[in-house]
């Protein structure tokens, strides 16, 4: 399970009914499943005053105070989530028309942990042992069970306490900390602490005092009381695994008010922000967290940003006529990893398809000194790595620009002028049963692969370089019908033109049924326009000459290709794009850093060659 997402609440942000629970139906309605950990500090009191009974505390050595829990105490403790937290977390999510299971974690022994040693305190300014307190660690998880939740509910709601096998008593825990060891059980994408306070504060007086990032080792010597519990989980997640990790507030998932907690030195200077960026979890559908931290980032008061009505993330700079698009995209494919930096560069998911491209696009709203007659627009797109292409499509029909560069990885040397398309079909087989050794029987996979091999006779005749490959096959069976589905892929070369497929029939008699899931043709630019002269220039002021690419790939020009036919389009940007979608992304430093140059003086001679005023 790829796109889970944690969320840990106080009882505060609960009880004072805030905007939360709206946003945790966006993030469901992001296609995420959610795992909702509850605190209950307030609850507790609630709940104490009224049985009309004091809430007994112990002082510790070094003066904190903590909640006594004793074997007398545990049922108030339970008491307080199931009377008062979940209730109102239910009813609160049920506005919204969501799903919800809610437990305390050491029921039926989903989380397991272990009493901690006895506790050492000041009594009567006397040290004293305390052997009964039943406050712990965590130990596991049925992580299993709970994905199974997950696939059954929008949100499941655990909290403390837990439970010990041991003791076989249920012992409370910090639910920060059980955020922290759920979240890296699960492989969740995100975690977010929710706090009453605008994130961390340098000032606990002064709530702008936001400290925005902290790196690995930081000292955070301003942090007193129950903040030090959230700032140790947070680091427990990033140490452990979780890339995506932030402490949000006051009482909102989207509050400006938030500290990032990330797994790299704060010394990496020009390239600090693609190292956050390629943090940042952003497989296709799941984008819109990403696209958040970067619209937060890029606040200038002469760029426009948004994120437009699919998910798109939108930068404009400048408002002339003269408009040049720089696309990228915001997703990758499925399964992240631990984002490693060496001296020599990055490696990590996205690095190379296409999160530098994208950055180095980001860039340019800051570098590129836009004429009075000119506009930049850079877009990150969603789902391209997907067929759907939802970002591309509406861009093409809802956008408009002069040229268009594309950030797709060419490698700092080569300029890409063009793809192959991609034309996807879905053969289904429905076939009534029937003995195999019937006379001239034959199985629907038979069936199948025979229809492949015509419908591969059928594309070779109307594009000799066509590329194709069967991606998919699955069999079943149902009353009586046997089936067979397989997902075939053809590249298509730009020189079979736009309307290739209307010259293919696909009718194969009454068991066959081909469906096109997608005819995105193939495109070439040519090399004398404005766009390639520009860049021309720029390989030329860093001595260097332009290779030419073709690709056999797919990317979101041809999508916009197929209707903007008099716009120039080229792809450009760092990295092996043999190194797509593998687990072996990377991409050296300089090369990052040589092709933002190019891009700059590029874009400035297009700029230029427009008739650009300043």
């Amino acid at each position: 399970m790829e796109n889970i997402f944690i969320i840990k609440l106080g009882s505060s942000t609960i009880l004072e009914g805030t905007s939360i629970f709206e946003e945790i139906k966006h993030v469901v309605d992001d296609g995420y499943k959610v795992l909702l950990v509850t605190g209950g500090a307030d609850a507790i009191k609630q709940q104490y005053n009224s049985i009309q009974r004091e809430m007994p505390f112990l002082t510790l050595p070094n003066g904190d105070e903590v909640r006594y829990c004793s074997p007398t105490e545990m049922p108030i403790i339970k008491d307080s989530y199931k009377d008062i937290i979940f209730p109102k977390v239910k009813e609160a999510l049920s506005k919204y028309n969501l799903s919800v299971f809610t437990q305390l974690g050491g029921d039926n022994e989903v989380i397991i942990g272990r009493r901690a040693k006895p506790l050492k305190a000041i009594r009567n300014n006397k040290s004293i042992i305390v052997r009964d307190s039943l406050f712990g660690t965590y130990e596991k998880s049925n992580s299993d069970l709970l994905k199974n939740l997950l696939n059954c509910y929008d949100v499941v709601c655990v909290s403390p306490p837990i439970y010990d096998t041991n003791l076989d008593s249920y012992i409370n825990i910090d639910a920060d900390m059980l955020a922290a060891h759920l979240a890296t059980d699960l492989k969740a994408k995100h975690i977010r602490f929710v706090t009453s306070t605008p994130g961390i504060l340098r000032d606990i007086e002064d709530s702008s005092s936001t400290i925005k990032d902290i790196y690995l080792g930081e000292e955070l010597n301003s942090v007193k009381g129950k903040m030090k519990q959230k700032v140790r989980a947070a680091n427990w997640s990033v140490k452990n695994g979780i890339c995506d990790v932030c402490i949000v507030g006051p009482h909102t998932l989207n509050g400006k008010g938030k500290t990032w907690f990330w797994d790299m030195s704060d010394d990496l200077g020009d390239l600090e922000f693609l190292n956050k960026c390629i943090r940042i979890p952003s497989t296709s559908y799941n984008e819109r967290e990403f696209a958040q931290f970067v619209l937060n980032n890029i606040e200038k008061e002469n760029i426009s940003g948004k994120i437009d009505e699919v998910g798109n993330l939108i930068f404009q700079k400048g408002n002339g006529p003269n408009r040049l698009m720089l696309l990228g995209h915001m997703d990758t494919v499925p399964y992240n990893w631990k984002v490693k930096n060496t001296e020599e560069g990055i490696h990590g998911r996205g690095v190379v398809d296409a999160k530098s491209s994208l950055v180095n696009f980001l860039h340019m709203l800051e570098e590129v000194d836009v004429p009075k007659d000119g506009t930049l627009m850079v877009i990150g797109a969603v789902e391209e790595e997907v067929s759907s292409s939802k970002g591309a499509h509406y861009v093409r029909d809802n956008y408009n620009a002069d040229a268009v560069i594309i950030g797709e990885p060419s490698g700092e040397e080569n300029l890409t002028l063009g793809y192959y398309g991609l034309y996807k079909l879905k053969i289904t087989i429905a076939k009534p049963q029937e003995h195999s050794a019937g006379k001239d029987a034959i199985s629907e996979l038979d069936l199948l692969y025979s229809i492949v091999d015509k419908i591969r006779n059928k594309v070779d005749k109307i594009d000799s370089k066509n590329l194709s490959s069967l991606i998919r096959v699955n069999s079943s069976h149902k009353e009586g019908i046997n089936y067979a589905t397989g997902i075939l892929n053809f590249r298509i070369s730009p020189e079979a033109g736009k309307n290739y497929s209307e010259n293919l029939n696909f009718d194969f008699g009454e068991f066959v049924n081909v469906e096109v899931l997608r005819t995105t043709p193939g495109f070439s630019n040519p090399r004398n326009c404005k766009l390639v002269k520009s860049f021309i220039y720029g390989f030329s002021a860093h001595g260097k000459k332009i290779n030419y690419l073709k690709k056999r790939g797919t990317s979101d020009m041809n999508t916009l290709a197929v209707s903007w036919n008099e716009v120039p389009m080229v792809a450009y940007g760092p990295g092996d794009s043999s190194l797509d979608h593998t687990s072996e992304e990377f991409v050296k430093n300089t090369e990052i850093r040589n092709a933002r140059q190019i891009l700059k003086d590029s874009i400035d001679k297009w700029f230029l060659l427009q008739g650009g005023v300043k």
